[in-house]
């Protein structure tokens, strides 16, 4: 049994394509077709179908996937324990992260562990709430960041309680109060930060029943940040990502308090790396907040 064979085969439907398969195994595109051919003809069944936009799978690959996929996942748990055995002298950290944990928090993670572990490497996915989701589920990384509570099992660490703050232009009405006032979130153009289905904006709306004429909606922090300092509207953030602005806005909290709960999400506490778990020791944990043990 090849198991290298098998992750080409697994990469390969994960991507879509030969050729991002070949770059996530650090292959030639040409190895990694001969190694499914390999199986193919090995097994004596069609397990993909080629085309020009990529490959997809047959009905006998959809049904030999899931049982394929397994194996390649207990062998990645096998490798994590030889690496415990090697106490942490090689391996990488998978992590999907949103933008403001990606720019506040992990850079400096990353410094303080290397300094311990020099020879672990990291792999760092940047998406939305969703699309972390379905990295954590997919195997593509060890954990996400994540708000929680998530939409589905898994296993979470509370880490932050991040405000959500109202942005505004500086010559907007509000500018000087003390906080901004609820119901004035329906008298402006709204500036949405989008992070997917478990975005934490809606859910304030809604709470406070409100309607506000959203207008732009981005994944993008920055992006709103500079619509709303060229006066296209208001926004609300989260403060990790308001904590250096580059753009000329004035930063208010809201009347009744929001917050976002950041947290760690993973398929299994269990089955994680060792060089993971100690990397997670590296958060920077409020006082409040259980630490990974």
């Amino acid at each position: 049994m090849n198991v290298q064979k098998y992750m080409a085969f697994v990469k390969a439907v994960e991507y879509g394509s030969f050729t991002k398969a070949a770059e996530a195994l650090n292959y030639t595109q040409s190895g990694i077709s001969r190694m499914i051919n390999d199986i193919e003809t090995e097994w004596g069944v069609v397990l993909l179908e080629r085309g020009k936009s990529g490959v997809t799978l047959t009905s006998d690959g959809l049904k030999l996937f899931p049982q394929i996929k397994r194996i390649c996942n207990e062998q990645k748990l096998l490798s994590s324990q030889i690496d415990e055995l090697h106490d942490c002298q090689s391996g990488i950290v998978r992590i999907g992260t949103f933008s403001s944990v990606a720019t506040h928090w992990l850079p400096n993670m990353i410094k303080q562990f290397q300094i311990d572990y020099p020879k672990i490497d990291f792999e760092m996915l940047l998406g939305d709430y969703k699309e972390i989701e379905s990295w954590i589920h997919e195997g593509r990384v060890d954990f996400g960041f994540l708000r929680l509570p998530t939409n589905t099992q898994l296993d979470t660490i509370s880490v932050e309680l991040d405000r959500l703050l109202v942005v505004l232009p500086k010559d907007n009405p509000f500018a000087g109060c003390n906080k901004f006032p609820m119901k004035e979130l329906e008298n402006y153009p709204f500036m949405l930060l989008e992070k997917g289905d478990n975005s934490e904006i809606p859910a304030i709306f809604e709470h406070n029943h409100l309607h506000p004429h959203v207008q732009f909606t981005t994944w993008d922090d920055y992006a709103i940040m500079s619509m709303v300092e060229n006066g296209l509207g208001i926004s609300i953030l989260p403060e990790l990502i308001l904590q250096r602005v580059p753009y000329n806005i004035v930063i208010k909290e809201l009347e009744i308090p929001a917050y976002r709960n950041i947290g760690i999400a993973m398929s299994s506490k269990k089955s994680l790396s060792l060089a993971a778990q100690r990397f997670l020791k590296y958060l920077p944990y409020r006082k409040n907040h259980p630490k990974f043990n």
